[in-house]
C-alpha cells in the first residue's frame, strides 16, 4: 500500500524569524492522524531568518538529525560541541538522558533552510552523543546513499534506533531502487523537485508512505532531492 500526502496538507507555523512546515504533529500543530510514522516522529522543514535561531533548549531520549539544504546552521551543545553544518553534511545528536543545545543562523544576508528530523530511539537513558559527516552530491547522484543507520555501515552516521535513512539526487533518466521488507514501514520525503515513487508523482514537499511493499522504485526525477526512511513498524 502506498499513500501520498501532499505538501500543502502539512502543518505550518510562521513565527517571523522562523517559518516551518510540520509533517507530523508538533508544537501548536496537532493532527491525530499524523502523530508520526513508525518510529519516525518529526520532520520539520525550517527556514531560519538571517541573524536568528533557536535559543538554548533541552531534549531527552530522541535521535535528532539535521539535514541542511541551503545556508548554514550553527550548533552548540552542553557536550562541548560547537559546529557549523553546511549543505551536504548530516548531523546526528543523540539526546539520551538529556542534552541542551542551540541552533543559529549567523549569516547576515541568507536564510538557513534545513530539515529537523526526530526518530524514536530503541534504547533510553544513554550518554548523549554527537556525530557529523559529509556526503557530497556525487555520493548521492543517481542512487540512494545510506546516511544514517543503527550500525554506522557504509560510512553513515550512527543512530540509536531501528531505522535507516537514505538520500538521493535524481534527474532525467536517473533511477534508484531499494528492496523493502514488507513487515516494516518506509517513508519517502521529496525535499525538492519532482519524482515518481512506484509510478506515483510527487512534487516538492510531498511524501509517500509505504506499507506491505517489497520494492521501492524512484524514477522520472526532475532536479529531485529525496530522503527515504526504512522504519520499524
Amino acid at each position: 500500500m502506498l499513500t501520498i500526502r501532499k505538501s500543502q496538507e502539512r502543518g505550518y507555523a510562521d513565527h517571523g524569524w522562523l517559518k516551518s512546515f510540520h509533517s507530523f504533529s508538533f508544537a501548536g500543530y496537532y493532527d491525530p492522524a499524523h502523530m508520526g510514522y513508525g518510529n519516525l516522529r518529526v520532520i520539520n522543514e525550517d527556514r531560519v531568518a538571517a541573524g536568528a535561531g533557536f535559543g538554548t533548549h533541552g531534549h531527552k531520549d530522541m535521535e535528532i538529525i539535521s539535514y541542511v539544504l541551503s545556508g548554514e546552521l550553527a550548533h552548540k551543545d552542553s557536550m562541548g560541541n560547537v559546529e557549523s553544518i553546511p549543505p551536504g553534511d548530516v548531523q546526528r545528536m543523540s539526546a539520551g538522558r538529556g542534552v541542551m543545545h542551540s541552533e543559529f543562523n549567523h549569516k547576515a544576508d541568507q536564510t538557513t533552510h534545513f530539515l529537523q528530523i526526530w526518530i524514536q530511539p530503541n534504547v533510553k537513558g544513554i550518554e548523549p552523543g554527537y556525530e557529523q559527516k559529509r556526503f557530497d552530491a556525487a555520493d548521492k547522484r543517481g542512487r540512494l546513499r545510506l546516511v544514517a543507520s543503527p550500525d554506522g555501515s557504509d560510512g553513515s552516521v550512527t543512530v540509536h534506533a531501528d531505522a535507516r535513512l537514505y538520500a538521493g539526487l535524481l534527474d532525467g533518466d536517473e533511477k534508484a531502487s531499494l528492496s523493502l521488507d514488507p513487515s516494516r514501514k518506509s517513508y519517502v520525503h521529496l525535499v525538492r523537485g519532482e519524482l515518481e515513487v512506484n509510478g506515483k508523482k510527487l512534487a516538492t514537499g510531498d511524501a509517500a508512505m509505504l506499507e506491505g511493499e517489497t520494492q521501492l522504485a524512484l524514477t522520472a526525477g526532475n532536479d529531485a532531492e529525496v530522503l527515504v526512511f526504512d522504519l520499524a513498524a
